[in-house]
């Protein structure tokens, strides 16, 4: 229920914490406040996974700022794109939309705008996936770093295969992700909805 990537900070700020509390009494409780943040925010719960091998799943949890046509940088032709906004008290784990091979791992530095900012997307420091399904469709999916997420961590490469719901990657404190998928992909979601990994469908392929 605890994400891997918590277990530093969590057992960190609670033994800082529990020290705080033996030599200063209540004076600790704006720790335990902060402790209880931490382990919100790494929280990591199991989701309901759909099946349907054409569904496109959420990949992050958070509010949808972007459907619509764009080109997608990475594979330099129009595609359908969907944007997922996390903030602070989101689940930070990401999971693969789709059953597909990993074909390229491309990761950018770059700046750390406000990740609901449509020019995140180009300017941010960026990690993209590019996978391929069974039946040749291509998509891409990108964990943008934000205002206040730092660290981007990822952890597939080239010609891993990924299975839908499987965790891959993590950001911390607040972040986007984007997917890039064809043209002819009926989107699921309008701007303004909120959604979770895994459990949400974002778009049918065609």
């Amino acid at each position: 229920l605890i994400a891997r990537e918590g277990w530093p900070f969590l057992v960190g700020i609670v033994v800082i914490t529990s020290l705080a509390t033996y030599f200063f009494c209540w004076w600790s409780a704006p720790l335990w406040i902060i402790a209880l943040f931490v382990l919100q925010f790494f929280r990591d719960p199991p989701r309901d996974i759909p099946q349907d091998p054409k569904a496109v799943l959420c990949p992050a949890d958070g509010r949808i700022v972007v459907v619509g046509k764009a080109i997608d940088p990475y594979r330099n032709r129009e595609a359908l794109k969907i944007s997922v906004f996390m903030n602070v008290f989101n689940v930070h784990s990401q999971r693969s939309p789709v059953d597909g091979i990993v074909e390229k791992v491309e990761y950018h530095g770059g700046s750390f705008l406000n990740a609901a900012l449509d020019k995140a997307s180009l300017e941010n420091e960026r990690n993209a996936v590019l996978a391929r399904l069974a039946d040749g469709t291509e998509i891409t999916f990108v964990q943008i770093a934000g205002l206040v997420a730092r660290r981007i961590l990822c952890y597939t490469t080239a010609g891993d295969a990924l299975a839908r719901g499987q965790r891959y990657g993590f950001i911390r404190f607040g972040s986007r992700v984007d997917v890039y998928l064809p043209l002819d992909a009926q989107p699921k979601v309008a701007i303004g909805d909120k959604v979770s990994a895994s459990s949400t469908i974002l778009a049918q392929l065609a």
